[in-house]
């Protein structure tokens, strides 16, 4: 076990006008945004940059995973029915090209939350029609019916985290939580045609090289398109430990890697999370780019897993 963050992984404090309109616009409108919530390192570059990832259905969870800084209960206050609208609000005053939609899970929630996920991604193609949509779901306790709910409304890519290698499930995330559960989500989501997935992975819990590339596989295996790899950051002394801190050089390595396994992007560093502003550039890019070609797979990427 290692002490002390090494230099890669220092970062300046937050600050800067766009940064403090973001926040502020978010305050007014009672908003939560896992940027604040998760500690994101990559707030600053982030809201400065002009993206941000809002957090739906209240900033308490349900579910206890050991890594996370976001607090839980077992009842949380009910959803805001307003904040669909309001998140709709937000992006359309910021003018965002894309953006990433997330939650704290809701198990105590007939539906566990996936009717309000649809209501905001609606909300958001009303307000904002040009705007791409990144949903970054709970697992639904591996229902399809609800992943079918937010897959109805149509986001341009479902994101959903297996958070680490399957050796690692228990110890880091909630018992109800597992790969095999999320990898069930994850690959019923690109059943759909033309649908794009995504996860990730967090690095130094304790995993080896060997278990992250075998897990990469895996998640290839079942079609996963778009895959970030980050530096796991202990949130405080009541959460994990941190095993490890990977090298850039091991994350470059692991990115190689991912692109010879055939993912169409690898977001792969210490300081990478699963909104990543890097990685949802290249994704608003790609999908424009397919938007523009016929449905033939003629271009490597309109077709086929």
């Amino acid at each position: 076990m290692q002490r002390g963050k090494p230099e890669w992984l220092k970062v300046k404090m937050p600050g800067g006008d766009r940064y403090n309109a973001i926040k502020g616009r978010a305050r007014e409108l009672g908003l939560h945004t896992v940027c604040e919530e998760a500690q994101c390192p990559n707030i600053g570059e982030c809201w400065n940059g002009g993206t941000a990832t809002f957090m739906v259905l209240g900033d308490t969870c349900t579910r206890g995973c050991r890594f996370c800084a976001v607090d839980t209960s077992r009842k949380p206050a009910a959803p805001d029915p307003a904040e669909p609208q309001n998140v709709a609000a937000a992006i359309a005053g910021m003018e965002l090209d894309y953006v990433v939609v997330t939650s704290v899970n809701r198990d105590d929630l007939s539906d566990q939350g996936a009717g309000h996920f649809a209501a905001c991604i609606r909300a958001i193609r009303a307000a904002s029609p040009n705007t791409l949509i990144e949903t970054l779901i709970p697992d639904f306790s591996g229902r399809s019916d609800l992943v079918d709910l937010v897959l109805d409304a149509r986001p341009d890519v479902l994101g959903h985290n297996v958070e680490t290698v399957p050796r690692l499930q228990v110890p880091v995330r909630d018992p109800r939580a597992n790969w095999a559960q999320s990898i069930t989500v994850l690959a019923h989501a690109h059943g759909r045609p033309g649908q794009m997935t995504k996860t990730s992975i967090q690095l130094g819990h304790g995993e080896t090289e060997a278990e992250v590339l075998d897990a990469m596989r895996l998640l290839r295996a079942e079609a996963v398109d778009f895959l970030t790899l980050g530096q796991y950051l202990r949130p405080s002394l009541n959460h994990l430990q941190v095993q490890e801190y990977v090298t850039p050089e091991t994350f470059d390595r692991l990115r190689i890697a991912g692109e010879a396994m055939g993912f169409r992007y690898v977001a792969s560093g210490p300081l990478v999370r699963s909104s990543y502003k890097a990685g949802e550039f290249f994704i608003n890019d790609f999908l424009r780019k397919r938007a523009t070609v016929p449905a033939t797979g003629v271009d490597g990427a309109s077709a086929g897993p």
